[in-house]
C-alpha cells in the first residue's frame, strides 16, 4: 500500500478573487471596475493540500462538496496538483461552498457562503488514510466545528496512536466564540497549533503573541505563530522571511496556508521547528508574488533555495 506524507482534513471551495485599487461595493446599483476577477483554489484545507503537493508530498484532502460546477472545478484542479481526492465527499442537495476575497494591498475582506463544507464530520475521514498518513492536518476548524468537532480529537488520537505528528490551523472564528471544551479536547491531541498573530490573541487571550504562545503551549500543542511579511514566532525564537521577496508581494491570499504546508514538509524532512518554520516562511512569502493561493506556491527545491537550507 502506497505511504501518505500528508492527510489535510478542512474546507474545500472555490475562491472568486476580486483585486484592484478600489474593491469596495458601491450599493445603490453602482458598477465599479476592477483590475482583475478570477475563479481559484480556495478553501485553507484545499491550498494546504497543493502548496504541499508541489513541495513533493504525498497528500490526500477529506472534505465536502457539492454536486455542482464549482465542485467538478476543485475536483480537477486538486486531481492536476496530484492530491489524492477519494475522501472529498460529494453532498447530493448541498451547494459547493464560495468565498469572494476583495484584495486591496495586503488587506482583505472575505465573504463566504458555507454550503457543503460545513457538512464535513469525522466520520467522512477514511480511517485507511488516517492510519497511513505521516501527519494529519486540520485547517479552518471554526467553520467546520458544528459538524467536524465532536469527532475531531478522536480522529486525532487514532492519527497519533498510529505514529503521525498532527497540527491544526482554526483561522478565524465567525462566530466570535473562540472555542470551549470541545477545541480543548482537540488542542489535546494536537501536536502542532498554527495560529496568525491575531487568532493567537483570541485564542488564548492574551494581549501578545509571546504571552499568547506561552498561554497555548499549556493547552498541549506546540504553538507557531505566523506575523504575515514579518515572518513566524516558532516559540520564543523570531523567524524572518527571506528578504528579497517582500518586495514581490501581489497577493497575500493563502499565504498562510501555504506557510503551512511548508513547514510541515520542512518537518517530515528530519527539520527542527525552527528550520521548518523558515521553510513555511519561505513558501508562504513566495506565493504573494501571484494572485491567489496556489499561482505562486513554490516547488521544495525552490523553496530550500529561498530559506537557505538544505536536507541531510
Amino acid at each position: 500500500m502506497t505511504g501518505l506524507d500528508l492527510l489535510v482534513v478542512g474546507d474545500c471551495n472555490p475562491d472568486v478573487l476580486v483585486l484592484g485599487d478600489d474593491v469596495v461595493p458601491g450599493f445603490g446599483q453602482q458598477e465599479k471596475l476592477v483590475r482583475s476577477i478570477s475563479l481559484v483554489v480556495g478553501g485553507s484545507a484545499a491550498i494546504t493540500a497543493v502548496a504541499a503537493a508541489r513541495l513533493g508530498l504525498r497528500v490526500a484532502l477529506a472534505a465536502t462538496i457539492g454536486a455542482d460546477p464549482a465542485g467538478e472545478f476543485m475536483l480537477a484542479q486538486l486531481a492536476a496538483e496530484g492530491v489524492e481526492v477519494s475522501a472529498v465527499v460529494t453532498r447530493p442537495g448541498l451547494a459547493t461552498g464560495l468565498t469572494v476575497a476583495l484584495s486591496h494591498g495586503s488587506d482583505r475582506a472575505i465573504l463566504t457562503a458555507t454550503g457543503a463544507m460545513t457538512a464535513l464530520t469525522a466520520a467522512d475521514v477514511p480511517a485507511e488514510l488516517v492510519r497511513r498518513a505521516r501527519h494529519v492536518h486540520v485547517s479552518s476548524y471554526f467553520l467546520l466545528e458544528p459538524s467536524l468537532g465532536p469527532g475531531l480529537a478522536g480522529l486525532l488520537a487514532t492519527a497519533r496512536a498510529h505514529g503521525a505528528r498532527t497540527s491544526l490551523d482554526t483561522n478565524w472564528d465567525p462566530a466570535g466564540r473562540w472555542g470551549g471544551a470541545e477545541l480543548r479536547a482537540v488542542l489535546a491531541e494536537t501536536d502542532l497549533l498554527l495560529p496568525n498573530e491575531e487568532e493567537a490573541r483570541m485564542l488564548s487571550g492574551q494581549p501578545s503573541a509571546t504571552a499568547a504562545i506561552a498561554a497555548l503551549t499549556a493547552a498541549g500543542p506546540a504553538v507557531v505563530v505566523k506575523l504575515g511579511p514579518r515572518g513566524a514566532l516558532a516559540g520564543p525564537d523570531l523567524v524572518k522571511p527571506p528578504a528579497g521577496l517582500v518586495s514581490g508581494f501581489t497577493d497575500a491570499t493563502g499565504a498562510g496556508d501555504c506557510f503551512n504546508a511548508g513547514l510541515i514538509a520542512g518537518l517530515l524532512h528530519g527539520l527542527d521547528l525552527r528550520a521548518a518554520a523558515r521553510l513555511g516562511c519561505a513558501a508562504g512569502t513566495a506565493s504573494t508574488r501571484a494572485a491567489g493561493g496556489t499561482a505562486a506556491a513554490p516547488d521544495l527545491a525552490t523553496a530550500l533555495a529561498l530559506a537557505g537550507l538544505t536536507l541531510g
